[in-house]
């Protein structure tokens, strides 16, 4: 290297000492440190912050617990993990079991029970803990591949580290498992680290071992690999910095099959080598930062896209390829200030024109406003003839959308009758998709389900044909 560029690297590369000096100790306090090393306090708080992660199966803090766990009761494929471990170690994953009935690892090698109990006993005596003392192990769930990564990882399920500083995303990485890593997303044991283009989410050079590599004889694009759900990453990425408390940190994310971006763990001392994968320097990144004033994840995301791009974006966006919905969906519904959300179970009804929701769940979003002017006009929502309805309809619109948080009023009419009902703006998410949608307020308290998803909120998702077709068989009988 050149001394000119020897001297440019050091202006914009982060080092140890620059990370602890600069970034870790002023921001990281040494309380909300201690839950980051320990992964189950972690994801404690993050399930408090209705942040998804693998669900934990059994804990095992002494000898005693390990005798006491019922290995049958487990599944075909878990993973075994120390609370405080550090850099990926002391990971034990079982993928399936074989003929005989043993679990096996990614290479197909048997697993055997006395391996799997010696390796908690290790876990346990701190064999893999951060400062060599006695530690937890526990035992979670394996997350199963999303399909669009199959073709680019080898048997385990690659993660996403992003790099969070002030609610900023600063730089991310997709890390791959490899035959030399066993089947985990581990650079330190031979898995393979891609830099990630912050505004596109496309990845962009490729290291193993800390060094540039192309894949001789491999015809699978990892470079230009464009991960779905990005915006979605990043955002999860946010809110869990929020949640765990640090000001400086590294979030890892899986891409779940079924489930979305799941937060597998926080590093309250995220490594360096991501520099490497993205040949770009975490210092100018940070410093560029330091100060802002950062209202939400909305806005940390758009600072991130529009100082760390490394493509510009095109002009024309690239059309998604629109997301199967099932009959019944989980809904996150926002509170009317978009602070904080809460989950339901809805229905996806394509033969509904618009959605609902049960004045139950619009009260606990803060919407008791728009409930005290539905409960001082005493004609929504009652049953009535459609002529009277549609009369009704006009003169409240012109009446009530003059109030905070009322967007319009809709006479609906069915079989058993006309009512009037109020629409009110929220934001949901379903299938990791944002939506601003104008649902009704009714009371849904005699039905299955909380809420409706209407067809005018289904543009750009596709409804799985087979599940509706036994879904209306269910009713019909």
């Amino acid at each position: 290297m050149k001394i000119l560029d020897f001297a440019k690297a050091r202006q914009v590369m982060l080092g140890m000492n620059s990370r602890n000096i600069e970034f870790l100790r002023p921001h990281n306090k040494k309380k909300a440190v201690y839950i980051a090393d320990s992964k189950l306090l972690t994801k404690k708080h993050l399930e408090e912050a209705d942040i998804p992660t693998a669900k934990v199966y059994t804990i095992i803090a002494t000898k005693k617990d390990l005798d006491a766990v019922d290995f049958t009761k487990l599944p075909d494929s878990f993973v075994v993990k120390p609370n405080r471990g550090f850099g990926g170690e002391g990971i034990l994953i079982t993928y399936a079991r074989d003929k005989n009935g043993e679990w096996i690892n990614s290479n197909g090698d048997p697993v055997g029970l006395v391996r799997i109990k010696a390796h908690i006993q290790d876990i346990l005596d701190g064999q893999f803990s951060l400062s060599n003392t006695p530690d937890v192990a526990y035992i979670e769930e394996r997350l199963s591949n999303d399909p669009l990564f199959k073709a680019i990882a080898y048997k385990g399920v690659p993660d996403i580290r992003v790099v969070v500083y002030n609610m900023v995303p600063i730089m991310a990485m997709l890390r791959l498992p490899t035959k030399d890593s066993q089947g985990k997303a581990n650079l330190h044991t031979g898995g393979i680290g891609l830099g990630i283009d912050i505004a596109t989410g496309k990845t962009t050079h490729a290291i193993q071992y800390d060094k540039y590599i192309t894949l001789p004889g491999d015809k699978k694009v990892i470079e230009g690999f464009k991960i779905p759900n990005w915006d979605d990453i990043l955002e999860l990425s946010i809110r869990a910095q929020k949640a765990s408390k640090l000001g400086y940190l590294g979030v890892d994310i899986v891409l779940a099959k079924d489930k979305g971006p799941v937060v597998l763990e926080v590093n309250a001392r995220p490594g360096l080598s991501i520099q490497i994968a993205n040949r770009a320097g975490l210092k100018d990144r940070l410093r560029r930062v330091r100060g802002l004033e950062v209202e939400d994840a909305s806005q940390g995301i758009r600072i991130s896209k529009e100082l760390f791009a490394e493509h510009q974006p095109k002009k024309k966006e690239e059309k998604e390829e629109k997301q199967v919905l099932k009959t019944i969906e989980t809904v996150y519904v926002y509170d009317v200030k978009e602070e904080d959300r809460i989950k339901v179970e809805a229905r996806v009804d394509s033969g509904a024109q618009s959605s609902s929701l049960d004045v139950d769940i619009v009260k606990k979003l803060g919407y008791d406003h728009v409930l005290e002017v539905i409960e001082n006009n005493k004609g929504l929502q009652t049953k009535m003839k459609k002529l009277e309805a549609r009369k009704l309809e006009k003169r409240l619109r012109k009446k009530l959308t003059k109030f905070k948080d009322i967007k319009d009023v809709q006479a609906v009419h069915s079989a058993s009758g006309s009512t009037v009902r109020v629409l009110i703006p929220l934001t949901i998410k379903i299938k990791n998709k944002k939506l601003k949608v104008h649902a009704a307020v009714i009371d849904r308290s005699h039905m299955k389900y909380p809420m409706i998803i209407g067809r005018t909120n289904l543009k750009g998702f596709l409804i799985d044909p087979e599940d509706e077709k036994e879904s209306s068989a269910k009713a019909a009988k």
